[in-house]
């Protein structure tokens, strides 16, 4: 997987050290390992903001230790409450967002609501209160969206762009990427369960192909991006890929062995595609392709001139498309070792609570 390491060594950083954050959605699995992140540049506050009334307790029992944080109960539908918690703040990561394809699909109305009035209440508060830099957290599902929850998402970074030419202050950027592996609600977890419990393992298509990456590289990534990032910009993140039948081989493999079932044993189902999905995922749109520039880590859509002028070490990326299946895939034996890493890091998460 492509990494990145971002240099911190516990002192007060200057781009987040005792600087007060707001992190919308602060209890999902972004929210809270960018929270875990950030904590090591000793911010003066990390304010987490969710509706996720047990998702706020179970983040204080976990970061009980760290006096920065604060926990504010809220929805980003609610304008009142989004403003309440704005006053001060120097950075926004607005992670909160209705996320489940087919709950979208079903409920179109509650997914307008959140990720496109909710995102517009959040932009306008942190434009009156003169926020340093603001992210809009967004997915590969925005790209040539077949779903409502897609849609919502695009519509989400075209509020944000919109901003941009608003105003100087915020920095308005976007951040977009793939599925998080291990994120709640992730095939991950569905395939953990279903192993555990010894059931069939459940897959929609095993040729559908997934970007893929883990929390703490996403959560990496994200605060990476924002110190990169000028107003207006998109920076997709370079992700390798997997197909989803390889997926389904190796969590059986390794869940059975996590849980002392009989690999054998233990069917793969093909169950189709849902309604809204896609085949292979797009990270990037062929005219935004073509018209990207590129860093180690990043594409970057929507380039300003002077961003090539006076940056010697970026270069116009010069591919065409930027789909899953065009992506690297991960094998099998990959896969596995992720899945490692990542358990290990759910059990080190266990033995702090």
């Amino acid at each position: 997987m492509n990494t990145t390491k971002i240099g911190f060594s516990g002192s007060r950083d200057p781009t987040y050290g005792d600087s007060v954050i707001l992190i919308t959605g602060g209890t999902g699995s972004i929210g809270l390992e960018l929270t875990k992140t950030l904590l090591n540049y000793k911010p003066r506050e990390i304010r987490l903001f969710s509706n996720d009334e047990n998702g706020l307790f179970e983040a204080r029992n976990l970061l009980r230790w760290h006096p920065e944080m604060v926990y504010r109960l809220g929805d980003v539908r609610d304008a009142h409450s989004i403003e309440a918690v704005m006053k001060d703040c120097d950075f926004v990561f607005h992670a909160a967002a209705l996320k489940h394809v087919d709950f979208c699909e079903g409920n179109p109305y509650e997914a307008i609501s959140t990720n496109i009035l909710g995102t517009q209440n959040v932009i306008e508060y942190a434009i009156k209160y003169g926020v340093r830099k603001f992210v809009f957290i967004s997915t590969d599902k925005s790209v040539n969206p077949l779903s409502t929850m897609g849609a919502t998402k695009l519509l989400g970074e075209r509020l944000t762009i919109s901003a941009s030419k608003l105003t100087n202050r915020p920095v308005f950027s976007v951040v977009r990427f793939g599925n998080v592996l291990g994120s709640r609600g992730s095939v991950a977890l569905i395939f953990e369960r279903q192993v555990r419990d010894g059931d069939s393992m459940t897959v929609t298509d095993p040729d559908m192909t997934r970007f893929i990456m883990l929390p703490s590289e996403a959560a990496m990534l994200v605060l990476r991006a924002a110190e990169l990032a000028e107003p207006g910009e998109v920076l997709v993140l370079k992700m390798k890929a997997v197909r989803i039948g390889d997926l389904a081989e190796a969590s059986r493999e390794f869940f059975a062995r996590a849980y002392h079932k009989d690999a054998k044993a233990i069917r793969i189902v093909r169950t189709g595609s849902r309604q809204g999905e896609k085949l292979h995922e797009e990270l990037m749109t062929n005219a935004e392709a073509q018209n990207a520039v590129e860093t180690e880590e990043f594409y970057i859509v929507n380039p300003h001139a002077e961003r090539l002028r006076t940056s010697p070490k970026l270069s116009f990326a010069g591919v065409k498309i930027y789909t899953s299946d065009s992506a690297p895939l991960l094998t099998r034996e990959e896969i596995a070792s992720l899945l490692s890493h990542l358990y290990s890091h759910k059990q080190d998460i266990e033995k702090q609570r």
